[in-house]
């Protein structure tokens, strides 16, 4: 009996120094940079931007955040420096609502960013789970608390990216550790920070961006069977609430921030879905976007953009590979737009593009194939 409760005792005491053993491996090398930048071991990033973003948020220099969903998510650092004339952090999630989105861009205004950058989607602002009980992002994670701490020290999946990014410091390792990383089970992989999804320099546009491609997405969409999920999660007062506390908060919250913010260029046949298989969500779409624009032109710290009626761009369909997601080519001229300030929406008229808008949604006649 003694014998198996020495044992016991001895496995236990094994366990627990593996534990600690492995907390200490992930506080000495930070993979996610939580606590110092990285500098004697090279610094790796993860496209798991809800958890990445936390470490970003911590360990680099910046005065702009940039922020967005799918839509923003391939838009590259560099570029947004040398068109804006900006240090930037790139912070857009795809899949991310104005919950999300807020409280990372209050972190990062927290920790020194004096401009912000935000496409702002309609959808980012339907019903979801308030960011506290938000089960896909980590708020003790970004506040450090003594939870997330714990919960980031005693992370397995975390010990095993603070290995391997020790054995990627040995010099005799560190090339064939790094051509294989993307082909491994770790997430930390990518050694630029400007490549954090991001396609790559070589990425083949017309291949993925074309109208085939968009026009099939649009029959897809608008097929009988599937048209119910357009106005998915679409409610016009939620919405509006949820602006009003996620957006318009944050930006009266810090007055002394400038905010850019854009309606980006969805092609014209994300509304001409909604006018021909869902036209109540068309309503609430342009409903909502009438309140946006007439509560943001009102705020001293706010320069809205809209690029939603630019029929050089959204109704050339090459731009697309769906009825949303546009082409880095574009990616480029929003930035030069925004730049320019030659789409900023007029305080005086801020229903003007979206009456373009309406116009154009009205009169447009699908190209067959």
């Amino acid at each position: 009996m003694q014998g198996a409760f020495t044992h016991l005792r001895r496995l236990l005491l094994a366990s627990a120094a593996c534990v600690l053993g492995a907390a200490a491996l992930t506080f000495a090398v930070d993979p996610l940079q939580l606590f110092r930048p990285s500098r004697l071991i090279p610094a790796f990033y993860s496209e798991d931007t809800r958890v990445q973003n936390a470490g970003l948020i911590r360990s680099q220099p910046f005065d702009t955040a940039f922020m967005g969903t799918s839509l923003a998510i391939h838009f590259r650092q560099s570029d947004i420096d040398r068109a804006l004339g900006v240090r930037s952090l790139k912070l857009a999630m795809t899949g991310s609502n104005s919950r999300q989105q807020a409280f990372v861009l209050e972190q990062a205004i927290d920790r020194g960013a004096r401009r912000v950058i935000w496409a702002m989607d309609d959808f980012i602002f339907i019903d979801a789970a308030d960011i506290e009980a938000d089960p896909y992002l980590s708020v003790d994670l970004y506040r450090r608390t003594t939870k997330g701490i714990a919960s980031y020290l005693f992370s397995a999946a975390m010990a095993k990216e603070s290995l391997f990014a020790l054995l990627r410091s040995v010099p005799l390792l560190r090339d064939p550790l790094t051509l294989a990383s993307p082909y491994l089970p770790v997430k930390f992989a990518l050694a630029d920070i400007d490549d954090i999804y991001a396609l790559a320099r070589d990425f083949d546009v017309a291949r993925d961006y074309n109208a085939k491609k968009t026009l099939a997405a649009f029959a897809y969409i608008t097929s009988p069977v599937r048209s119910r999920f357009l106005g998915e999660g679409y409610g016009y007062e939620a919405m509006v609430r949820h602006f009003e506390q996620d957006a318009a908060g944050l930006i009266a919250r810090h007055p002394d921030v400038t905010f850019d913010i854009y309606f980006p260029p969805y092609s014209i046949l994300q509304f001409v879905a909604m006018r021909d298989a869902s036209p109540a969500t068309l309503k609430i779409v342009t409903d909502l976007t009438a309140h946006i624009a007439r509560r943001l032109t009102q705020l001293p710290n706010v320069r809205l953009h809209d690029f939603r009626a630019l029929e050089v761009v959204t109704h050339d369909l090459d731009n697309y590979s769906d009825v949303i997601h546009h082409s880095p080519v574009v990616d480029a001229m929003v930035l030069r737009w925004l730049a320019s300030g030659e789409y900023r929406v007029d305080p005086k008229a801020p229903l003007a593009p979206l009456e373009e808008l309406k116009a154009q949604v009205e009169a447009y006649r699908v190209p067959q194939p």
